[in-house]
């Protein structure tokens, strides 16, 4: 087993970032790690994600299973390579109440299967994307909240 994990403090609240994250239609926009994401984000539904590859076009496209939509807490979801027990993984989006209007953004993923030994670069080009995801999604809330219109 391998795990990532990668954390990024967002000056927003967890539903201010929640709103973001799951905003699927919208990833194609800000997003730097997934080119298109599909679907709901509803326990035991299946979502088509699109990844990007370095040059920033759409690469590989994979379906993995929403386990958890926690609003405002937690997303997380289960994927596989071709088949289970090839190189599999479960990805995980916590957002942390940090008060003070900031959220802590917990991102990662535990990957398992038989490939893990060749997947090096993979894995280490999976966690520059992850990085990379995480100050777009924190730059994408401050836009966001930046064009609000005023109470």
């Amino acid at each position: 087993m391998k795990t990532l994990d990668t954390t990024i403090d967002i000056d927003a609240t967890p539903a201010k970032v929640w709103e973001t994250l799951i905003d699927f239609p919208s990833h194609e926009q800000w997003n730097p790690f997934f080119a298109r994401i599909e679907g709901e984000p509803r326990v035991g539904q299946s979502i088509t994600i699109t990844a990007r590859k370095p040059d920033g076009s759409g690469g590989m496209s994979f379906t993995p299973t929403i386990l958890d939509a926690e609003p405002a807490k937690l997303l997380r979801w289960r994927g596989k390579l071709f088949i289970k027990g090839l190189f599999d993984g479960e990805h995980t989006f916590q957002l942390v109440d940090l008060g003070n209007g900031q959220t802590r953004l917990n991102h990662g993923e535990k990957f398992s299967g038989i490939l893990i030994p060749v997947m090096g670069k993979v894995l280490f080009d999976t966690e520059k994307g992850f990085m990379a995801f995480n100050q777009a999604l924190a730059e994408e809330v401050t836009n966001r909240l930046s064009t609000e219109p005023s109470s």
